[in-house]
């Protein structure tokens, strides 16, 4: 039976996908662009990508700001430094604070059942503006934040951050067979999950019906695969009620 769960935060809890369109749509505002449906798709798009070259080592949080605008600006014609998006873009992205669908309503229907910790990559002066906007932190017995934990998922490091700050609360060591991360990315939180030997719950919601057996369906990347899938939230306290 899960005790501890661990939760994602941005396309789990928290739509990122409407804070970024609507920062990125007053950003470029400022700049005199227009944020046209093919900038901001591409923009989704170059993020996106560099996010994952962040949780491979492979760039830092400081270039991976300023980074994104330079290849969108560079691909898209626009002659603005780079360094001005980013400074007008983060502010605003900071102000978004849009649950996903049933998202507060899971929160408020499992709080009290069970120990939850919010596990996030992300800035951590946007995700603490974010979370306060939600009025998210009621919810959680702590936050960690990968800018603060000095690490980001999926490394390993990461989550032992975690455990050892959780441990020194509980007083003692943390059962990681009655713990269980969820999240809708299965290069950082499944991949992460799987490295320190949590089950997993992947949170699919483009997946195609809402399957009831919970067995995740097709072909993983090594290391990625779930031990669990949902296509919605509302599935989530039927799954742990199994448990």
């Amino acid at each position: 039976m899960y005790k501890n769960l661990l939760f994602d935060m941005d396309m789990t809890i928290l739509d990122f996908n409407m804070a970024e369109r609507q920062a990125l749509s007053g950003a470029l505002q400022h700049l005199g662009l227009e944020p046209t449906e093919e900038i901001l798709k591409r923009y989704n798009e170059i993020n996106l990508s560099q996010w994952k070259l962040l949780e491979k080592g492979e760039l830092t949080r400081e270039e991976l700001k300023v980074r994104r605008f330079r290849l969108l600006f560079e691909e898209m014609g626009i002659d603005i430094d780079p360094k001005e998006g980013a400074a007008n873009y983060e502010p605003r992205l900071a102000q978004g604070s849009y649950y996903m669908e049933g998202a507060r309503e899971l929160l408020e229907k499992l709080q009290g059942q069970y120990a939850m910790y919010i596990v996030s990559n992300g800035t951590a002066n946007i995700q603490h503006s974010r979370i306060a906007g939600a009025d998210l932190a009621k919810y959680f017995d702590d936050i960690f934040i990968s800018e603060e934990v000095g690490y980001n998922k999926p490394d390993q490091r990461f989550f032992d951050a975690c455990f050892k700050t959780i441990e020194g609360r509980l007083g003692q060591p943390l059962n990681l067979e009655e713990t269980v991360i969820i999240g809708d990315s299965l290069s950082s939180d499944i991949q992460g999950g799987n490295r320190v030997g949590l089950d997993t719950i992947w949170f699919n919601p483009k997946g195609e019906g809402e399957r009831g057996d919970f067995k995740p369906q097709g072909e993983f990347p090594d290391g990625m695969r779930p031990t669990y899938e949902i296509r919605t939230l509302e599935q989530l306290p039927v799954l742990l009620q199994m448990q």
